[in-house]
This record gives structure tokens, C-alpha cells and sequence, in this order.
């Protein structure tokens, strides 16, 4: 008898039911048609549903519908008109009407025929909604920064191993080639043995109106709210311009921006970015008279046991950068060596001495992985079952950098992270702000 070939959908049903059979986990992996995408077979497409569909998840999505073997077939989000809108979007694309709209994301994570779950909705429901994905047997795309606590962290890297889930972090500076060369340059010590990586981001806004107004009848307030306290509906309270700036649904930019050069340093250093480290710091605070209460800016020192310090500030950063590395952006990179300095950031690479953005590694020397397209590489990865290219593990490492210098300006005191029991040493209090209480009924 001759051998028998089975599509990708077929091959990870298999390959899940025995996975994950050993729990119990009821999965069915996608078997629908859904139309015309190229020459792709309606049983190799991997269909897709896309939950928080503001500027930053259509923009995901429209990746997504951009790769021929990809097929977004649902979305959700909280606000009425947006769902309209986004629908009518999908369905010109695919010159259909199948686009599925839901307000109750656990309505969408019921279907059986969704393959990847993008995610890019308030910080404050990142983990939840993914936590739900991971449970329902989806691969996930999540949009950075991950969660509120190194708690929420760590649940979802548990979940996510355990029911064997692909995951892609939205630090998608990892798929330009500029950073991963910049990275190369620091891990093979071509700027000499690597002692200093200078980080910075753009700082966080203050203000608000903190006037309660009645809330708007197009957007399910409560639900929106979610796990977060209960606080009365506020003007722009649930915009793009405010809640990435209030504590109860995100930490602001020293992790929602942050998280994107700490991500580089964490690729560059290597190992030596993976070990215990001393974190303190200082913040300074918006007016308490608006709503915004995350830190407009920040200053944090990490040293690491490797001998490495990490600078990571908001903008504008520290004065004597922009005089080393030249014309700088507001945010970047740079790993700084006893032989030179590189220094990436989205609007270019430099490096000191010049000669190092001519350097070729040699097939011996550390090539990171290589990706074009941040969304191609967890659909290949979705069929290969690889691990993408910031994968649960990494993205975790590089959000808790992001949790432990948010603590750090908090306290204003030196803190001791061991990285291996994921705890402050010999610091309670510290300890105590790892976790955050949720509104019922949501919990981890």
C-alpha cells in the first residue's frame, strides 16, 4: 500500500489530541472551507479571528490578511462602531459578507474553526483573553506588553506550554534586520566584550478629565472594565490617548513602549542579561489632578552579575547620548563594548567604529533567527510547530525587566531579582506588588 499524506489542519489535530489528550482537553482543530484565498487549499489555510481591532490590532490583522495562506474569518471588540467598521473592511477584502462580529470574545474563542487568535486589545485584558485562546486550543499572536504583574506573566507561559501553543509577542522589531544585525554584533563581541546597554522609549502622557460623564451607549462600560476596579466612566477614559496612561489598565509607556528596545537588549545580552540582577530607580509622576497616573518618565540602573548595567529611561533621555551616538530617535538600543558601540533604532543603525556595519559572520559565529515579517513567522511556525521568533519564554523575560522597573521607581529602594525563583530577595513588600487583585468574576 502506498503512503498516505495528510494536510497541515489534519496533522495538528493529530499531533494535539495526543498532546494535550493526556489532560483531557476537548480540541478540534478548523475542517471549514471559507472561499477563495489564491491557490491555497481551503485544508493548508489557517484561519484567523482578531480580538481588539483598534489602529494597532487592524494593523495586525491586515498582516494577516496580506499572507495567501491566512484567512481572518472573525473580530471583536467592545465598541459598536468599530466592529462595524472593521467588518466592512474584511469583507471588501474578500469580497464577501462572512466577516463573524462579536462583542464577548469568549463567543469567538468557542468556534471550533479558528486556527490563531491576534490579540490587541487594553493592556489590563492581554492575558485574559490569551489565557482563553491558549485553553481553547488557539496559537496566539499577543500584542505587547504582556500583563499587568509578573503573575499574570508567568500563568499564561504555563498555560501556553502546556496545551503546546504557538505564541507570538508583538515586539516585532525583531523581524528588521537592522536589530537582529545590531544583536549580532553584541553577542559575537565584535564591539569587544559588552559592559553597557543604553535603553530608551518615548515617556508617558498625564492629564484626563477626571469628571464623571454618563457613559456612551455604544461601548458595554462594565465589560470593558473588566478585571479592573470599578470607576465611573470618565471623558476619553477608553481611548488610545488615556488608558495606555491609567495603573488599573496598564503600566504605561516604561512597559507599553518600553518593552520594544528592552526586547533588543534582551536578544544582545544574551546570557548575560539572563541572571540575577540589582534594578533601582526613580519616576516622576503625573499632577494628581487627571486620571493619568503612570510615570511620565523614568530613570532605572540594572546590574546584572555578568558585570553588565542596563540604563533604561523615557524621553527625552539621558543628556550625554544623543552627544555619543549622534542623531537619535525617541527610543533605541545600543550595546556599547570595550571596543566600540552599536546603536539601532527604527529610524537606522550606527556604529562606532564605522567599519562594523560591514561585518559578515562566519558560520561559526552566533547567527540569530531571521525573519521579514513578524506575522509570516508565527504562521510558519504555526505549521512546524518551531518556535517563533519571540516566543512565550523570551517575551516573558523581557516584560518582567519591564514589571521589576516599574516596581523599582515605585519604591525607590536597590532591588535584588532572582531570575531563576522569579522573586525579589529578602523584600516582601516588593513581592507583594508581583500579583494584582482582579474584579469578580475574572481571574487567572
Amino acid at each position: 500500500m502506498g503512503k498516505k499524506t495528510i494536510s497541515r489542519r489534519e496533522f495538528l489535530k493529530r499531533a494535539t489530541v495526543a498532546t494535550v489528550g493526556a489532560v483531557g482537553f476537548p480540541y478540534v482543530v478548523s475542517s471549514s472551507a471559507l472561499g477563495r484565498a489564491g491557490n491555497v487549499a481551503a485544508s493548508e489555510r489557517i484561519t484567523v479571528g482578531s480580538v481588539g481591532v483598534g489602529p494597532q490590532g487592524t494593523g495586525v490583522m491586515r498582516n494577516f490578511m496580506g499572507q495567501k495562506d491566512a484567512r481572518v474569518v472573525a473580530i471583536c471588540d467592545l465598541k459598536a462602531p468599530r466592529r462595524k467598521e472593521i467588518k466592512n473592511l474584511v469583507d471588501k477584502h474578500y469580497q464577501n459578507n462572512d466577516c463573524a462580529t462579536y462583542e464577548d470574545f469568549r463567543e469567538l474563542m468557542e468556534r471550533d474553526d479558528i486556527d490563531v487568535v491576534s490579540i490587541a486589545t487594553t493592556d489590563h485584558w492581554h492575558v485574559l483573553v490569551a489565557l482563553a485562546a491558549a485553553r481553547a486550543g488557539k496559537d496566539i499572536y499577543l500584542e505587547k506588553p504582556m500583563g499587568l504583574s509578573v503573575a499574570e506573566d508567568q500563568t499564561l507561559r504555563e498555560v501556553c506550554h502546556r496545551y503546546g501553543r504557538a505564541f507570538q509577542f508583538g515586539t516585532q522589531q525583531r523581524s528588521d534586520r537592522n536589530f537582529r544585525f545590531a544583536c549580532e554584533l553584541a553577542l559575537n563581541e565584535r564591539i569587544g566584550k559588552l559592559h553597557t546597554i543604553n535603553v530608551w522609549s518615548p515617556g508617558s502622557a498625564s492629564g484626563g478629565d477626571p469628571k464623571p460623564v454618563p457613559e456612551p451607549d455604544w461601548l458595554d462600560y462594565d465589560m470593558w472594565l473588566g478585571p479592573a476596579p470599578y470607576t465611573p466612566y470618565t471623558k476619553d477614559r477608553c481611548s488610545n490617548r488615556l488608558w495606555w496612561f491609567i495603573s488599573d489598565y496598564a503600566l504605561g509607556f516604561i512597559a507599553g513602549w518600553g518593552i520594544h528596545p528592552i526586547d533588543i537588549a534582551i536578544w544582545g545580552g544574551g546570557e548575560k542579561v539572563a541572571c540575577p540582577v540589582e534594578v533601582e530607580g526613580t519616576g516622576s509622576w503625573p499632577s494628581p489632578d487627571g486620571v493619568c497616573d503612570t510615570a511620565r518618565n523614568w530613570n532605572v540602573v540594572c546590574k546584572y552579575a555578568s558585570g553588565v548595567t542596563m540604563n533604561f529611561t523615557g524621553w527625552p533621555c539621558r543628556e550625554e547620548w544623543p552627544k555619543r551616538y549622534g542623531k537619535i530617535q525617541s527610543h533605541g538600543t545600543a550595546f556599547e563594548g570595550t571596543d566600540g558601540w552599536v546603536q539601532v533604532n527604527r529610524g537606522g543603525l550606527i556604529a562606532h567604529p564605522k567599519e562594523l556595519l560591514s561585518t559578515e559572520f562566519g558560520p561559526n559565529e552566533i547567527q540569530l533567527t531571521r525573519s521579514g515579517n513578524h506575522v509570516r513567522n508565527l504562521l510558519d511556525c504555526v505549521k512546524s510547530r518551531d518556535e517563533t521568533i519571540c516566543n512565550i519564554d523570551t517575551a516573558v523575560q523581557g516584560d518582567i525587566v519591564c514589571q521589576i522597573s516599574d516596581i523599582a521607581i515605585r519604591l525607590e529602594q536597590k532591588l535584588r531579582w532572582d531570575p531563576e525563583k522569579e522573586l525579589f530577595v529578602n523584600n516582601e513588600p516588593a513581592n507583594r506588588m508581583l500579583k494584582r487583585a482582579m474584579r469578580s468574576p475574572w481571574r487567572l
